[in-house]
């Protein structure tokens, strides 16, 4: 009975919000965990893809092209004689870039919009969703590339045509948020007082859709990348020279792909486990961060059910 005590009492010590989310990371979804690993190392190699790449992205060297993986050439070369891991490594820098800048500027329209058009409502409501549902007629990456035919191809050009026709599309999430926040006793009473609407928006109504925004956020960066990668490998991401996934899967990827098969294999690897371990480490934080999906026995199911067995315990008295 003094160790069940004891167990409890040491449960009780209260973690900060990143630890205790890390923790329950830890315990309850070891898939998430995978995931965050994958992530860090990603952000990691893009942070020190200086130091990590034995080679320049773009050094040409003709003498050694289509050279098969060896000691010197970890993962090969291509058909211009540059180091397959070089590229790949900077190819992580430019889908990090484009991943957390294009889903940081989605998330920031969305909020902006479904703020404003849950709050506000009436015709300026009406008028921005009809807008909305145009945009979202449109096949998502036909429209990105119309668009990055009339701006022109680029690292910036891809971000904000990624952040803008996301953050519109996703600005229904946002905005039912805000609908049902907004009905709260809370709100009614900073009405009542007389405080502003940016008051009422930014000190009321963006702290409770935090969350929601946080998971928005997480779950647009794969997206993002593979967006990105397809876009380069239609021809309508990032230009040439830049070391970028999708465009080694392209052009002369695909024209050597048979004679030196690694020049597409390695691209589409990191491609793949990017894609994975972020989109793992995204679900496991929706799980942990959204309340609805902690279940009936509330956030920390694991001490419930041990106070429910250190209850059951103390009240049954021994008997032979």
């Amino acid at each position: 009975m003094t160790e069940v005590s004891s167990k409890i009492k040491t449960e009780k010590k209260s973690h900060s919000l990143p630890v205790d989310l890390l923790i329950r990371m830890v315990k309850e979804k070891r898939m998430g965990t995978v995931g965050g690993l994958i992530t860090l190392l990603l952000l990691l190699t893009a942070i020190f893809a200086n130091f990590l790449a034995p080679y320049g992205p773009n050094v040409v060297n003709p003498d050694i092209n289509l050279l098969p993986p060896s000691a010197h050439f970890l993962l090969g070369t291509d058909n211009l004689g540059r180091d397959m891991l070089s590229r790949v490594i900077y190819g992580a820098r430019v889908s990090v870039i484009v991943g957390l800048a294009a889903s940081l500027m989605c998330t920031l329209v969305e909020t902006i919009l479904g703020l404003l058009c849950g709050y506000i409502g009436g015709k300026f409501d009406l008028i921005v969703q009809r807008v909305v549902d145009a945009v979202m007629c449109f096949p998502g990456l036909l429209l990105m590339m119309v668009l990055i035919s009339i701006i022109g191809p680029g690292l910036w050009t891809m971000i904000l045509v990624l952040g803008i026709t996301w953050g519109i599309a996703g600005s229904r999430l946002i905005r039912s948020a805000t609908i049902t926040i907004k009905e709260n006793t809370y709100v009614q009473a900073a009405r009542a007082t007389g405080c502003s609407t940016a008051t009422i928006l930014f000190r009321h109504l963006m702290p409770n859709i935090m969350s929601t925004m946080i998971i928005s956020f997480t779950m647009r960066v794969p997206g993002v990348i593979l967006t990105e990668a397809s876009l380069s490998f239609l021809g309508y991401g990032i230009p040439p020279p830049a070391a970028s996934w999708g465009a080694m899967l392209s052009g002369m990827g695909r024209t050597y792909m048979f004679l030196a098969p690694w020049i597409v294999i390695w691209p589409g690897v990191a491609l793949t486990i990017t894609v994975f371990g972020v989109n793992m480490f995204g679900d496991a934080l929706r799980d942990l961060l959204d309340p609805r999906m902690r279940g009936g026995i509330g956030r920390y199911g694991l001490k419930a059910k041990r106070k429910t067995s250190a209850k059951s315990e103390s009240s049954v008295s021994p008997s032979d």
